[in-house]
């Protein structure tokens, strides 16, 4: 091969390179997959079997990413790669919510059962009839409500901030959410549809 036509591979090379761009998107699903599990590691859900990566293989070694830029390249198109974002929810700050949260849960409970709580559509906690409670739960309710309000609301803001995600996707972060505390409620608990209407599940 001539310096000549080196030159034009390595010019035609640079040109394919600067053309591709990265289309970084928002991970739904990573964080559907979170949220399930934290839900489960919060109501205390056993795992059927441990977690492992679709791709492994027993024996296999999980594939590395470099500490300076943690994307991996799953799709390729004639003129963008598509790049998945692995969501970090493992941060001290998301931990400490998550055990919070999970000594709470056998307070509300029973309150769930009693239908005087509800999962809402928004990712939290609401109060629903407090008709059925003894004066003790019903002093209770309004405090446990707002504690859970307040750790769920901060375990949000903590993803978007642990994975550097734009402040404005806190509501679909938040509706990922709700699906799972809905999704993994007990039957007999109140929850509450899209649409703003309330069934029993």
């Amino acid at each position: 091969m001539t310096s000549k036509q080196r030159l034009l591979v390595g010019l035609l090379m640079v040109l394919l390179v600067s053309c591709v761009t990265v289309n970084i998107y928002f991970p739904a699903a990573a964080i559907q997959k979170a949220a399930d599990q934290i839900v489960d590691d919060v109501r205390k859900t056993p795992d059927e079997k441990p977690e492992q990566q679709p791709d492994s293989k027993p024996g296999q070694k999980p594939e590395k990413t470099s500490a300076l830029n943690p994307v991996r390249f799953v799709a390729f198109g004639p003129a963008t790669v598509h790049a998945a974002v692995d969501v970090n929810v493992s941060t001290p700050a998301i931990r400490a919510l998550k055990a919070s949260m999970a000594n709470r849960f056998p307070l509300l409970q029973p309150l769930y059962a009693k239908s005087a709580v509800g999962e809402a559509n928004n990712g939290l906690v609401a109060v629903r009839d407090t008709g059925a409670l003894s004066l003790k739960e019903k002093a209770d309710v309004n405090r446990l409500v707002a504690e859970e309000n307040r750790d769920r609301t901060a375990l949000y803001n903590e993803i978007i901030r642990a994975n550097n995600l734009d402040p404005a996707q806190l509501g679909e972060v938040q509706r990922i959410f709700a699906n799972s505390w809905r999704d993994k409620s007990s039957p007999g608990w109140w929850i509450q549809q899209d649409g703003g209407q309330w069934a029993k599940k």
